[in-house]
């Protein structure tokens, strides 16, 4: 019997090559939120400091215009602050999309691998047929050329 070859092998193939491919993607937009996650966190870190340093002064007496430069500088960190989260949102959401897309290639690929493995068990259970049908056959055939006489 001639090997086994599956004939959508090219098929699974690009198939992995393109899961792969998305997975590498998905893990990059992982990364890109857990970056701005660690962003957020440092400036809510600074925002904190500002305050700090804003009581510490408010405390020890200051002008006018350092409690006017304290107010912006917090009032601009927690801008920044605010519009990181918007981006980690809407990384967020490309990441789920990402994820999704990943799921898809994969059912899509383990679709082929199991269609690999069915016709691969049906191979194997041919290829088992033919080998008893090739052995009973055997021990017919010396049988009857015992029967008849014949010694080989």
């Amino acid at each position: 019997m001639k090997r086994f070859r599956y004939s959508l092998d090219t098929v699974l193939s690009y198939k992995t090559q393109v899961l792969d491919g998305l997975k590498r993607e998905h893990a990059a937009m992982l990364k890109k939120v857990n970056d701005k996650k660690e962003e957020i966190r440092q400036l809510n870190g600074e925002l904190c400091e500002f305050e700090g340093s804003f009581d510490e002064t408010k405390s020890a007496g200051a002008s006018i215009e350092t409690y006017l430069l304290y107010d912006m500088c917090i009032d601009r960190k927690k801008e920044q602050i605010e519009q990181e989260k918007e981006h980690l949102v809407i990384l967020k959401k490309r990441e789920e999309k990402k994820k999704i897309e990943v799921i898809d290639a994969k059912v899509d690929t383990s679709k082929f691998e199991k269609l690999k493995d069915r016709r691969l068990q049906e191979y194997r259970a041919a290829e088992q047929k033919e080998e008893e049908a090739f052995v009973e056959e055997f021990v017919i055939h010396n049988m009857i050329a015992e029967s008849l006489g014949y010694r080989g």
